[in-house]
């Protein structure tokens, strides 16, 4: 049991080491990701990760239908008239779509065709051809009208609104701009006419949970807010969720304008109306020179980062009809308080590491292994639709893994070893000396023993107890050579155990040292004892060992040099506001002069340093000798 304890002491006191310095650096990472220094690494991370998944099959259920540097060229014209939007618009309504979303800005007639492209929009029978608009204002304060025939509930806004590097991450569902229904997206009113038309009729509606949110049957759209995931202080006004892009380098079925007019693809083969019919078709300008693009890294591609406005809106209508119909998980985020507990799990995995690991190339090996997993649990994560924090995670494992608290941890350990490998010198010199004593002196020793010739009886008593002296001295440094952190050896193989009270240790020394056989011993015939309650608090086990010490000295040098003693008085209490420990005797006295210091006395002086206590050895009226420590 003694040892279990030591060794839970132990690991205390290695935790101790490196826990403040861990949650130190615990708080900096924190306060450097409440501060917005590591939201762009994290954004990077998030769409790196989205690219990165394994591709998905494509979405059959939706078609783009792009105008391209070809079809432009070709009509030799931008903007695109609107005899030429008509004309493609009603060869697609041939294949009979579910909905055809036309993401072209049609706020005013672009000639010719401007009456034809109007009577698509204003015909009563209209019920699949969605146009488009802009409600949130630009820095000049303008917004985009839509075409002014159409019906409002066929028009759909296409604000997008980019994080701080220009890239696009979130999805606008709906905009109140202070109207009491508010505005839907193009994607919104796309997806809704598919599974309210051709699909199941699962309506729209408000949120459950969130009153705010869009909830299509049992799925509802977790709305984004300002500190979502690795956001921080982003902008979350109007209803917006975090875009979870659909992966692969085709997610989606692309005819060009062109070609559906002629009713066949480039290689000649004939367009299949199946592509076309009960599905979601997007028209828009797919050509690099007009700038209908926003930027992504989540999506591969030809051109890297570079996505067309019409696809980015296929992404947004794909996410939500996958959501419903095929189970896709939507893109969701932990909340703040699970994501700090995350950060913490691994700062103590880092401190951890610094603990169990002492070689600086076994800690790099296993923080190159403990990344590795982090970057696999991620992103193992984001496959099944959970973005948690991986950047915060990844610098706080390093640094108290690899830096500060490592370091400590190794210093630490290099402490033990030398501290270890000093008390084996030093014990190796002891037993040398002791090897010394006994194979030189007391041999010699014994000698004269073993010749009594012209030796006094006197002289052979002073000469067997020098003898006897000799050897116990031996024995004892020996015991202590055996002390444990926790014991004190005080000879003839009796330990006491340095946990206990300070009271009763001094008593056992007392008890145990006035049993030897020291000549003064035997001519003191009173004594006064007093052992009262001691504050030992804050005392540590080595303190107590050099107290017992120091009261086992006082009484030895009683035994031995108070000739004539015949009263001892011992003192262990608290005076005012000092702890004291005295032992006065009514011997001969000491010469203050002549007597050199000890090396028990040496390291008295020492140990009143430490506790900022006070030693004395001085003369005691009449006679007598007072040996005195109080701290």
């Amino acid at each position: 049991m003694h040892q279990f304890w030591k060794k839970i002491k132990l690991e205390f006191a290695v935790w101790q080491v490196g826990l403040l310095p861990g949650l130190l650096i615990f708080t900096a990472v924190v306060i450097a990701r409440l501060t917005g220094s590591l939201q762009f690494f994290e954004l990077v991370m998030l769409v790196n990760f989205l690219r990165l998944r394994p591709p998905e099959p494509m979405d059959e259920r939706i078609v783009i239908v792009g105008i391209t540097e070809k079809d432009i060229q070709r009509v030799k014209k931008y903007p695109i008239p609107d005899e030429n939007i008509a004309n493609l618009l009603e060869k697609i309504r041939e294949y009979q779509p579910a909905a055809i979303g036309l993401d072209i800005v049609r706020d005013f007639p672009i000639e010719p065709g401007g009456k034809r492209l109007n009577a698509i929009f204003s015909d009563e029978n209209n019920n699949d051809v969605f146009a488009i608009q802009k409600v949130r204002k630009d820095r000049d304060g303008y917004t985009i009208a839509p075409p002014p025939k159409i019906y409002p509930d066929m028009v759909g806004f296409v604000d997008a609104i980019p994080d701080d590097d220009g890239y696009l991450r979130r999805s606008i569902l709906d905009i109140s701009h202070g109207q009491p229904e508010p505005s839907l997206s193009l994607p919104l009113l796309l997806a809704e006419r598919y599974l309210n038309v051709y699909n199941q009729k699962i309506l729209l509606e408000r949120g459950k949970k969130d009153p705010g949110a869009t909830r299509f049957g049992s799925v509802e759209f977790t709305r984004f807010q300002t500190n979502s995931g690795g956001y921080i202080n982003a902008d979350a006004g109007e209803n917006q969720i975090l875009l979870n892009y659909r992966s692969g380098n085709k997610p989606f079925r692309f005819i060009s304008a062109g070609e559906v007019e002629k009713g066949k693809l480039q290689n000649g083969t004939k367009i299949n109306p199946e592509w076309f019919n009960n599905r979601i078709v997007l028209v828009g300008i797919t050509a690099l020179s007009q700038k209908d693009i926003v930027y992504s890294s989540a999506v591969g591609g030809i051109n890297p980062a570079l996505v067309y406005g019409v696809e980015a809106l296929a992404h947004e209508t794909s996410q939500i009809t996958s959501a419903l119909l095929d189970g896709r998980p939507l893109l969701q985020v932990w909340s703040d308080g699970w994501e700090y507990i995350w950060i913490f799990v691994w700062g103590v995995v880092g401190i951890s590491l610094g603990r169990f690991f002492q070689s600086p190339w076994k800690i790099m090996l296993v923080l190159l292994i403990n990344s590795g997993f982090l970057i696999l649990l991620c992103y193992g994560l984001i496959i099944i639709g959970w973005w948690v924090p991986i950047v915060p995670s990844m610098i706080i494992l390093w640094l108290n893994g690899g830096g500060l608290t490592a370091t400590l941890f190794y210093r630490f350990y290099q402490n033990i070893k030398e501290r270890e490998s000093r008390l084996r010198e030093k014990e190796a010199v002891k037993q040398r000396i002791f090897t010394r004593i006994h194979n030189e002196p007391l041999q010699t020793l014994q000698l004269l023993l073993r010749e009594r010739d012209g030796i006094s009886e006197s002289v052979m008593l002073k000469l067997e107890y020098l003898n006897k002296e000799i050897r116990d001295i031996c024995d004892d440094e020996k015991a202590h050579l055996l002390d444990e952190e926790n014991i004190l050896v005080l000879g003839n193989d009796m330990t006491i155990n340095l946990h206990q009270p300070l009271r009763e240790l001094l008593q056992n020394v007392y008890i145990h040292t006035l049993e030897k056989d020291f000549p003064n011993f035997q001519t003191i015939h009173i004594k006064i004892i007093t052992f009262d309650s001691i504050d030992d608090s804050k005392l540590s086990t080595e303190d107590k060992r050099g107290l017992c010490r120091f009261l086992e000295e006082a009484l030895i040098n009683v035994g031995k040099y108070a000739y004539g003693a015949t009263r001892l008085h011992i003192v262990c209490k608290q005076e005012n506001d000092r702890q004291v420990i005295r032992v006065t005797d009514n011997g001969i006295g000491i010469n203050q002069t002549s007597q050199s210091p000890s090396l028990g006395t040496k390291l008295t002086k020492n140990l009143a340093t430490k506790l900022r206590g006070e030693f004395r050895r001085y003369a005691h009226t009449p006679k007598g000798t007072v040996c005195e420590f109080m701290w």
